[in-house]
């Protein structure tokens, strides 16, 4: 035995058929209106003055994946600068290898 599901959009202000979802923002809101294709068109024709006349809005700010860096660790200069000094190649930026930490934390 077959099931078919059928969604039927109606107007949601006339209650008639509806043709389209329609999005929009106000006020930092976002709403969705299921229109015929007429209140859809009379939607769009009172918003275009104003939409003509204002501009576009950025979308949300970005999302960071994690706490950010607070510009680094104190002791961290110290064992880049140890590293240096003992042959150890280190970059200035960025992670020092677990095996160089081992080693400072070793001489100390």
């Amino acid at each position: 035995m077959a099931q078919s599901v059928q969604i039927i959009l109606e107007d949601d202000l006339e209650g008639g058929p509806a043709d389209e979802t329609v999005q929009f923002g106000l006020d930092g809101r976002q709403y969705e209106i299921d229109l015929s294709t007429a209140n859809a068109e009379k939607l769009r024709e009172a918003l275009r003055p104003f939409a003509a006349a204002g501009r576009r809005a950025q979308g949300k700010s970005p999302r960071t994946t994690g706490p950010r860096s607070s510009g680094g660790n104190p002791e961290t200069a110290k064992i880049r600068a140890w590293a240096k000094k003992n042959g150890y190649e280190v970059s200035d930026r960025g992670r020092v290898h677990q095996s160089i930490k081992d080693a400072y934390y070793a001489a100390q």
